[in-house]
């Protein structure tokens, strides 16, 4: 569970070009929850993300995990409990490295990196495997360097990886963004997939209220800093989904 109490983020306080970019945010996210972020640009959607990742300090207020204050926790120590999907598909990886060694780091997300991990037959064979359920044949290019892929492969491979560690939140930061309608599709399945095999807590930010509807178990309306509107359940047809883009409008 995910709790933020009354968090504000400020960024250039006291200067002319302040900005409030969270204000007085208090929200529960509750274990093994989707919940979907809208609003438009610069409602606070990233930063909050941010917030939960330890990406940002919060100016004032709490964060806490399973009831464990984190507020200070530093981003690499949050590493333990949450793994991160970018917008951009070339962040996250190492792009001179080969598939099979991000892989490799991945694994080694949350303990010491040692060449150990990976040196195997058996972790190439598990790697393979992994990949080969995304359909776009790939598992045989495992020594290939990352950079040289699309961005929708990669962003692919980034979703496998991020289970490839111990995790418990995964946080998608508008990870289609860039992407083709069929790449997109592919990405936002996969990572419906992973959060219901691994029982993941997930927060998605869209622009997409229909994948809003599809994926999401909950939905949040974010305007100027603040949560606008919060529905605990999607539309589950099409008239409610009509209802819920004037909702939202």
């Amino acid at each position: 569970m995910i709790t933020l109490q009354n968090i504000q983020k400020v960024f250039n306080k006291g200067e002319v070009n302040e900005v409030c970019a969270l204000n007085d945010v208090s929200l529960t996210i509750q274990r093994g929850e989707y919940l979907v972020l809208v609003g438009s640009n610069g409602s606070g959607k990233t930063t909050l993300l941010n917030v939960i990742s330890g990406a940002e300090n919060v100016t004032s207020g709490k964060v806490l995990f399973e009831n464990n204050d984190v507020t200070k926790l530093p981003e690499y120590k949050r590493s333990q409990w949450i793994a991160r999907v970018f917008q951009n598909p070339l962040s996250g990886t190492a792009p001179d490295l080969s598939i099979l060694d991000n892989f490799r780091l991945a694994a080694l997300r949350t303990e010491s990196k040692k060449p150990v991990i990976g040196v195997k037959a058996a972790f190439k064979k598990l790697v393979q495997d992994r990949i080969s359920t995304l359909g776009m044949g790939l598992e045989n290019k495992v020594e290939q360097a990352m950079g040289t892929l699309s961005g929708g492969q990669r962003q692919a491979l980034t979703l496998l990886m991020s289970v490839m560690d111990h995790t418990d939140i995964l946080l998608l930061d508008e990870p289609t963004a860039a992407l083709d309608p069929r790449s997109a599709k592919i990405i936002l399945e996969t990572a419906d997939a992973l959060i219901k095999q691994y029982k993941l807590t997930a927060v998605l930010i869209t622009h997409n209220l229909r994948d809003a509807h599809q994926y999401g178990s909950r939905i949040i309306q974010m305007a100027e800093g603040k949560v606008l509107k919060d529905m605990d359940a999607p539309a589950k047809n099409e008239l409610q989904l009509q209802d819920m883009f004037a909702w939202f409008s």
